[in-house]
């Protein structure tokens, strides 16, 4: 049992939590009624809305909804937790805690970055296409208004971004009721259209999507880039197991989701065999009666932008995972809320999302253009995800290859085929989510590279503690000594007497009490600091201090500081003197290699968050040393 489903009442924590899962988990996923079907019926398909079109749609959407999320996610992607922790950084952690180094783990690696590039660019897509396909009910209801839709949605995004700085708290609060209103709607139209057409639940027979191939050729194969759109949000479940443990999001998934999502495409199948092109146009609103289509439209759009919510606060957690890991740099990140570590904002994050929604709406303007540039992102992330699923699978479980190879090669399968469907849409949108990738890729590898330069090149100039303390012992007048604690900060052991010897080399004195504090994020969520901090006196009053945070933790020189001063220090945080390094970078021109990874790598350095904001650091008592290093 994870750590969220650990306390409380047990059936009373279940719902609670089982209502949240509802609420952020499954926003995405939910909202993909919108246009899921809508796409597989688009023009440019070419489908005649006879019976064996529609029950062989309504079969691939099935079997998809059960193979990807149901069978693949629910039951066993989400068994592959890192300490109670999903997602694809926390599997990649996961990974390179058990494999080590070498070029097998670098390939692993870097599937796991491509990975986290797409579902970053997936966090810029949703929102868009969700918000715009449910704004297009409008059409419907007053058709004056369309000219509308794209200033609306845009306005929309903007207000959702721009108050994010607030936290998703509150928010939260409300996730879950509002989104059980959803589902319980959608069921309920798609159940009144079954009732008028129950044959089309034939269509749980995969005869039906077997045929439909046939019948159709490479032609049919296309539309599993449509049919994908309604398994885009099954990342999801995996992402957020941390939030809610796996048991409530299973129980919310078996319970009520998936019924819901069921019954609303089915009776979509429905209407479409019903009243053919006029309801294949949008048969998502086509299933409610005139009088509840606009009320239909305030609802959707409620629930497309707490689905939009989701993507956006996940996006804030792959972020601040990636920096502590060391993928990227130091940015800021606020934390909203005392109680919930999981609730944190990031400004730079947030302002780039906004700009790059906004943007995708004012080029795209529907969603019918936009959901060509959502599936590639999707499948991408599904693959990398297997990839890591099958490393865990061998290198954790010890599962021997008989058992875990047949269960990977279907997911492959099936994930490669939505992709390579996908692929055909590069030139109509495909490309977005691929250049998106491609740049964060770049940026998390430059990063790593750099960062790796600066760390041997500080280790070359260091000697060891040992050596430093026989020549103090050695020559005790060689060096002052004044009153007062020094702090030395460093987050790599190799170099954690740089920025002490370059004080030494400058101002020839030292404090009287000496700390050596090392900041390391191990590849766990969360750590304890009464269980991660440790303390070595060395003589000559120095102290070997280590302090371990989890990659979704932030460091905090308070919380630090206290604990020692339970451990018999007598410390005020406030009255301690913090040195840290400055590294500034400078770029050879000379050097092999491209000169523009490495310009890339002094401009996110030179912008990066100071080390005095990043520990949290008294103002006014800092001493920054720099250093210039060749890179």
């Amino acid at each position: 049992m994870s750590k969220a489903e650990s306390s409380g009442p047990l059936s009373g924590r279940m719902l609670q939590l089982g209502l949240g899962a509802v609420g952020v988990v499954f926003g995405d996923i939910g909202t993909s009624p919108l246009y899921a079907v809508q796409q597989c019926f688009s023009p440019e398909h070419g489908l005649q809305y006879d019976a064996a079109n529609v029950l062989g749609v309504l079969s691939l959407v099935f079997w998809a909804i059960m193979i990807v999320v149901t069978f693949k996610y629910a039951l066993f992607i989400m068994r592959a937790d890192n300490h109670g922790e999903g997602g694809v950084m926390s599997l990649l952690a996961l990974v390179m805690d058990r494999e080590g180094s070498g070029r097998r783990t670098a390939i692993i690696v870097v599937a796991g970055l491509i990975g986290t590039g797409l579902l970053l660019a997936d966090g810029m897509i949703t929102p868009a296409i969700s918000v715009i396909s449910a704004l297009e009910g409008i059409k419907l209801v007053a058709p004056t208004f369309t000219p509308w839709i794209v200033p609306l949605a845009a306005v929309i995004l903007a207000v959702l971004f721009l108050f994010q700085r607030r936290g998703t708290a509150k928010i939260g609060q409300v996730f879950g009721p509002v989104m059980m209103v959803w589902f319980a709607v959608i069921a309920l139209l798609g159940l009144s259209s079954i009732l008028r057409n129950p044959g089309v639940f034939a269509a749980v027979n995969p005869d039906y999507a077997v045929a439909f191939f046939m019948r159709h050729g490479p032609r049919g194969f296309l539309i599993l880039g449509s049919v994908v759109l309604a398994i885009t949000g099954a990342e999801a479940l995996y992402a957020d197991i941390g939030h809610f443990g796996k048991s409530p999001i299973r129980m919310s998934w078996f319970a009520f989701v998936l019924p819901a999502l069921i019954l609303n495409y089915f009776g979509q199948g429905a209407v479409i065999l019903r009243e053919g092109a006029a309801a294949a146009a949008n048969p998502f609103y086509a299933l409610a009666p005139a009088w509840f289509q606009l009320p239909l439209v305030f609802i959707a759009t409620a629930a497309t932008i707490i689905a939009s919510q989701a993507l956006i606060t996940g996006a804030f957690s792959l972020v601040h995972q990636a920096v502590q890991l060391g993928y990227l740099p130091k940015l800021r990140i606020i934390h909203t809320s005392s109680d919930m570590q999981g609730q944190i904002y990031v400004p730079l994050v947030n302002t780039f999302l906004m700009v790059a929604c906004i943007m995708l709406v004012l080029f795209f303007r529907t969603s019918d253009a936009l959901a060509s540039a959502y599936g590639i992102a999707v499948t991408g992330t599904m693959i990398c995800t297997n990839i890591l699923f099958f490393v865990v699978a061998r290198s954790s479980w010890n599962w021997k290859l008989w058992q875990i190879l047949p269960l990977c090669i279907l997911f492959m399968v099936v994930d490669c085929s939505f992709f390579s469907m996908n692929l055909v849409k590069v030139f109509s949108g495909g490309w977005i989510p691929l250049l998106a990738g491609a740049f964060f890729l770049l940026i998390m590898q430059t990063w790593k590279w750099g960062t790796r330069r600066i760390s041997k090149f500080m280790a070359e100039g260091s000697i060891p503690l040992d050596a430093l303390l026989a020549d103090l012992s050695a020559h005790p007048g060689m060096i002052g000594r004044i009153p007062g604690t020094a702090v030395f900060m460093t987050g790599n052991p190799a170099n954690r007497l740089s920025v002490l010897l370059h004080h030494l080399k400058h101002n020839h004195v030292l404090h009287e009490q000496v700390i050596l504090l090392t900041v390391i994020t191990e590849s766990v969520p969360y750590t304890e600091i009464s269980r991660s901090l440790s303390v070595n006196g060395r003589g000559e009053g120095f102290y070997e201090v280590k302090a371990s945070y989890g990659y979704m933790q932030s460091p905090d020189i308070h919380e630090i500081v206290e604990y020692l001063n339970a451990q018999g220090f007598k410390l005020d945080v406030n009255s301690i003197s913090y040195f840290v390094g400055r590294v500034s970078l400078r770029v050879e021109e000379k050097r092999r290699g491209v000169p523009f990874v490495a310009r890339l790598m002094r401009f996110m350095h030179r912008n990066s968050e100071p080390a005095t904001d990043w520990f949290k650091l008294p103002p006014g008592r800092v001493v920054e040393l720099g250093t210039q290093i060749p890179i």
